[in-house]
């Protein structure tokens, strides 16, 4: 096969140059959107706040090392396929796998309840799948999946060439997939990071922000704060002041903690004020810390703002 470059290269030249010029049309959708409907054309789809859940596989490149070629596949499917499993069932409106990692994006009803409860689902997962891969190669380093929830406006379309339906995706612009991937990456499988923008809604959660009391397993203890705060190195702006947390859910009160998320309870009895307090302090504690809240919620009141505006 031989390529004419210089053709090649005049066309994409004229081709960006044009596309420039001609801006193309952005239809607002606010919170709703069939990504099934989208068409191949020059027209975007924006969605004004949409929560994305990676999932990213730790050590993938090197799983290779002490395992077989069906080995190291079947190191993917049960992993993978276990995490896109939970994702679905947590109602995602998207799902996708590149390479090594899943990402889930919600952006319906209750899409902060939703994507919490599936990335928690799959925090408290990884002990397992950690365990059955390094029983089943002790002596090569076992695997797990890093988690990172990320959320914000995004721009969609579908790309691809029109007559070939196999090769056509919808691509995803904006800070969501890809802070979420940042934010994983700055974990490990024994931890649970989000941006600012998602600890600014979940974080008032108090089934979310606080323990149900139990110690090792053992009920009547004293709820307290499960979260702390973290600096995202890879995060630019201001969503880079977020939390993380190192639980799983409880073996005893998971099911009902998840159930009153996924209702949309936020309200429980007997959290201490001292409690509330430190939590308080997560998105208060300094100057830098509020300036970031202050920004983050001006940035979403514009991005819905926008939808609003196109709807009159």
């Amino acid at each position: 096969m031989s390529i004419d470059l210089n053709e090649l290269l005049k066309y994409v030249g004229k081709r960006t140059a044009e596309k420039f010029d001609a801006l193309p049309d952005v239809i607002e959708k606010g919170q709703s959107l069939d990504v099934t409907k989208l068409p191949i054309n020059s027209t975007w789809h924006r969605l004004a706040d949409v929560v994305c859940v990676v999932a990213d596989l730790e050590r993938s490149t090197n799983l290779a090392k002490g395992r077989t070629p069906s080995g190291v596949a079947s190191v993917y499917d049960a992993g993978v396929g276990s995490v896109v499993r939970i994702l679905a069932d947590f109602g995602a409106d998207f799902i996708d796998i590149q390479g090594d990692s899943a990402f889930g994006l919600y952006w319906d009803a209750k899409q902060y309840e939703r994507a919490f409860c599936a990335a928690m689902t799959i925090r408290t997962y990884n002990p397992v799948f950690t365990k059955e891969v390094k029983d089943r190669w002790p002596k090569v380093k076992s695997t797990g999946f890093k988690i990172g929830i990320a959320s914000g406006p995004v721009l969609v379309k579908r790309v691809g060439p029109e007559r070939q339906t196999d090769f056509q995706e919808p691509v995803w612009a904006g800070r969501p997939v890809n802070y979420a991937v940042k934010t994983s990456q700055q974990g490990s499988p024994g931890t649970l990071l989000v941006t600012g923008a998602v600890w600014d809604v979940i974080g008032k959660n108090e089934y979310i922000a606080f323990s149900c009391g139990c110690e090792s397993g053992r009920p009547g203890g004293v709820p307290s704060v499960l979260w702390n705060s973290v600096e995202l190195e890879k995060i630019p702006d201001a969503q880079r002041y977020g939390s993380y947390v190192s639980s799983m859910w409880c073996s005893l009160h998971g099911q009902d903690f998840c159930d009153q998320i996924m209702a949309g309870n936020t309200i429980r009895e007997g959290i201490p004020e001292g409690e509330k307090s430190k939590r308080n302090r997560l998105d208060e504690g300094s100057v830098d810390l509020q300036a970031a809240y202050r920004q983050r919620a001006e940035e979403k009141l514009a991005s819905f703002k926008i939808y609003k505006d196109a709807q009159k």
